[in-house]
């Protein structure tokens, strides 16, 4: 089906939404489809490679309390954004408005609805998201990470349809290298990371883990961890006086292809991180987000836990002493670390980019969810 229209997608907040538009971007983009990204100021620092023709930042919030200037603060912000949205729709007339979540996606979603366009909203983790909620019975199509997400729900299931969570093509090109496991007295690459906003847990804890691992253990370790800028002095000085080989920043360019050459991964468990993961079949400890509403994280490191491919540790049981434990015991294990490899592919989902493309040049046809099923039947 052949669409050569405008195609408007709306992600903001965090890279972890970014990054699935950014994949969906290219798989439409190598279709000869142009595409319009619209987002925030505070998701735009990791909108550099997006491969859009035009940047559109609006104004968004996201709510931050329930106190009545905060959220009153937050209206203005939606509502501001709204007036922006509509305006950018008139002057653009996308054929399609693709939004991935975050309250900065709200906006140009209401827009579109009001003004007629076809949309849809790609909700990436195991539980739907407040702002997707917001928005799910307004759009024409809900496009889900993860199967049967809201098969109870009698009004969204028939818009509903199982893509995937869409891969960065640098995650695709690093799934295609196989896990090569630690060798019984060779080195042990652990890479550490908390999301595109770091998580100050992990520089507390996984340093003094490492403290805690016998002589041997340390002289074999490679570390590769994301901190926080304020944290970063302390870890770096840690991980040297300890004489461990290690490489601390900010923040990774180049993450998946450091996640392949993982042995073992600690992380928190956002759809993203999980999705590629699986995509490349390594082992992990995931540390989901405590304080979610959703406990979206939760949701989502279940699907890996579940058939073996990860090993889950709620914040409270994250502490050294049990890191350390873990950490001994796979590095005498390595071949559990393998079998988890080999359990974490089987749950990748490759061509979900391509999945939701199909969706989207569907919609932007003037067809429906009903239909796009039938095609795909």
């Amino acid at each position: 089906m052949e669409v050569t229209k405008l195609v408007l997608l709306a992600a903001g907040g965090t890279g972890g939404h970014l990054f699935p538009a950014e994949a969906l971007a290219g798989a439409l983009t190598a279709r000869g489809v142009s595409v319009d990204l619209a987002t925030d100021a505070r998701a735009a620092r990791y909108a550099g490679h997006f491969p859009a023709r035009e940047l559109h930042v609006l104004p968004a919030d996201t709510v931050r309390g329930r106190s009545p200037v905060a959220l009153a603060r937050t209206g203005l912000a939606l509502a501001t954004g709204l007036v922006s949205s509509l305006a950018l729709l008139r002057r653009l007339k996308p054929a399609v408005v693709v939004g991935f979540g975050g309250y900065p996606t709200v906006p140009p979603l209401l827009a579109a609805s009001l003004l007629g366009v076809p949309c849809l909203i790609h909700e990436a983790n195991g539980v739907m998201g407040r702002a997707n909620r917001m928005l799910a019975r307004r759009v024409s199509a809900i496009a889900t990470g993860f199967p049967g997400l809201v098969k109870g729900d009698p009004a969204l299931a028939p818009k509903a349809v199982w893509t995937g969570n869409p891969l960065r093509p640098a995650v695709i090109a690093a799934a295609a290298a196989p896990y090569d496991p630690p060798v019984p007295g060779g080195a042990l690459h652990l890479l550490v990371f908390g999301g595109s906003q770091g998580a100050r847990v992990m520089s507390d804890v996984v340093p003094q883990a490492v403290e805690r691992l016998g002589a041997d253990l340390r002289a074999r370790l490679v570390v590769t961890q994301q901190a926080r800028e304020e944290d970063l002095e302390r870890v770096t000085a840690t991980y040297a006086r300890l004489g461990v080989q290690a490489h601390v920043a900010a923040f990774f360019d180049d993450l998946p292809a450091r996640m392949a050459r993982a042995h073992l991964v600690i992380a928190r468990s956002g759809a993203g991180t999980v999705a590629e993961l699986a995509a490349m079949g390594r082992p992990s400890i995931l540390v989901p987000l405590p304080h979610a509403l959703d406990q979206d994280q939760a949701a989502n490191a279940r699907t890996l836990a579940d058939v073996g491919a990860a090993l889950v540790l709620r914040q409270v049981e994250f502490d050294p002493d049990r890191l350390a434990l873990e950490l001994n015991t796979f590095a005498g294990e390595p071949a559990s670390l393998t079998r988890m490899a080999d359990k974490a592919r089987s749950q990748s989902v490759l061509d979900a980019a391509g999945r939701l493309a199909d969706l989207v040049q569907h919609l932007s046809a003037g067809e429906t969810v009903e239909t796009f099923r039938g095609s795909k039947a």
